[in-house]
């Protein structure tokens, strides 16, 4: 049921608000049973009244039972399909909740879910003192309850994050469902699903590495994000092709928590371009609205797949990134340290971080195509500071890599075995014919 604040606009299920006129028909499994006999409507026993002057010990002792009851009974709740993985970021093991929203958490999200009071107030399940209530709305509702009534309209596009996602996107993904309600009200997703945005970001310049206001301009109609260097120029100083673009964010690398990444094709070779925005929320809408243009191009270009094909291919995070030392393609030359990012079956690697354009790339196919990984370098290998050394075999070469731990060593290998292991797509035996290797 939705009810009308002041402006006219719903303020979304008013079922989820708890009172202390609270009532329940039917008893949940799982509770305790003084709350169990008071959902089935027994008589429960008033406690007796107050002794003037000082405690009895036997109400503590009483009132210690309760506290231990309704925890245990939390506990049970907790074991509820649903309930075993965190409501928002799919955590395993919540071990906090939402007494007002009804939601098992993690201690990562029960801190968003602090910062907005007004809509969701949160406890421990072990450390906190729970009041029958409020046991009793955790037993009523719980994380799927909650997931059917406030992400009932998630755009397919929209991203969901997981626990392994920065505090951005999990902090505006709490509040567009809960306190912006988003995902129950499709008007209020016009500022990423209306197929245009325009705004200013702050990017950072190719040369002089300086973060200055640049305008943006997402259309869908032409299939491209543009930005330009004035205000009043009429020509884009770039033009980024939406079947071409990816965005992710990178907080710590670009040196602000809302810190995005955007790559792009440019005569095949990577560019990047590093942006923020001050407020959260715009720069995750931006980000959404990427994601948007990215899903209704895929749509197009193929007619018959599925939501559940299309939504992995809008966007994706980076396997691994870091440095390695590495030497030249005649391998006599001393090795230097770059920086690696593994992008799905790219290998690019710079001389800083921040880099535009990749100093090489490298396509790392399938084992069936003749690619492989080693966990060593060839015997005569000379020249490399670092100890643990990689040796990635292509068709045409062998690159030679050398990390400074045995643990981004493991890491590495890792990234590099699940993606030769991966069988090739017809597509991306097009992307190897056309890949230029820059030495």
């Amino acid at each position: 049921m939705s009810s009308q604040g002041r402006d006219g606009v719903s303020t979304g299920p008013q079922h989820w608000v708890l009172s202390p006129s609270f009532s329940i028909s039917g008893v949940p499994s799982g509770l305790g049973s003084r709350a169990a006999r008071c959902l089935e409507g027994a008589p429960v026993r008033s406690p007796a009244r107050r002794t003037a002057g000082r405690s009895h010990p036997g109400r503590h002792r009483a009132s210690r039972a309760m506290a231990r009851e309704q925890r245990r009974a939390l506990l049970e709740l907790l074991q509820r399909p649903g309930n075993a993985q965190c409501a928002d970021c799919g955590a395993p093991d919540p071990d906090w909740a939402s007494y007002t929203l009804g939601v098992f958490i993690c201690l990562s999200c029960s801190g968003i879910h602090r910062n907005i009071p007004q809509v969701s107030k949160v406890k421990s399940v072990r450390l906190d003192t729970w009041e029958e209530p409020q046991v009793e709305f955790m037993a009523l509702h719980g994380n799927d309850a909650a997931r059917a009534a406030y992400e009932s309209q998630v755009p397919s596009f929209h991203y969901r994050p997981t626990f392994s996602d920065c505090h951005l996107l999990r902090e505006q993904w709490i509040r567009a469902k809960y306190e912006r309600q988003e995902f129950t009200n499709p008007e209020r997703q016009e500022p990423y699903s209306a197929g245009y945005r325009e705004g200013f970001l702050w990017k950072r310049g190719r040369d002089n590495g300086q973060f200055l206001s640049r305008k943006f301009v997402l259309t869908e109609r032409e299939g491209a994000l543009k930005y330009f260097n004035r205000n009043d120029a009429k020509e884009p100083k770039a033009i980024m092709k939406i079947e071409h673009l990816n965005a992710t964010f990178q907080p710590a690398k670009i040196g602000h928590p809302h810190g995005l990444q955007i790559t792009y094709l440019r005569d095949n070779s990577t560019r990047n371009i590093f942006t923020y925005h001050e407020d959260g929320k715009e720069m995750v809408h931006w980000f959404n609205a990427l994601r948007a243009a990215r899903f209704h191009y895929l749509q197009v270009a193929f007619p018959g797949a599925s939501d559940t094909d299309l939504v992995p291919k809008l966007t994706r995070n980076y396997l691994k990134e870091g440095y390695m030392e590495k030497t030249g393609p005649k391998q006599t030359e001393g090795f230097r340290k770059r920086w690696f990012t593994m992008d799905d079956r790219r290998l690019m690697y710079f001389k800083d971080p921040l880099d535009a354009f990749a100093r090489g790339e490298v396509f790392i196919g399938s084992r069936e195509s003749g690619y492989t990984v080693l966990d060593r370098l060839p015997p005569s290998t000379q020249g490399h500071h670092w100890p643990h050394g990689i040796t990635i075999v292509t068709p045409e070469r062998r690159f030679l890599l050398a990390c400074e731990t045995e643990s981004e060593q493991r890491a590495w290998l890792d990234a590099f075995r699940k993606v030769v292991d991966r069988p090739m797509l017809p597509q991306e035996y097009a992307v190897e014919a056309h890949f230029k290797h820059k030495p």
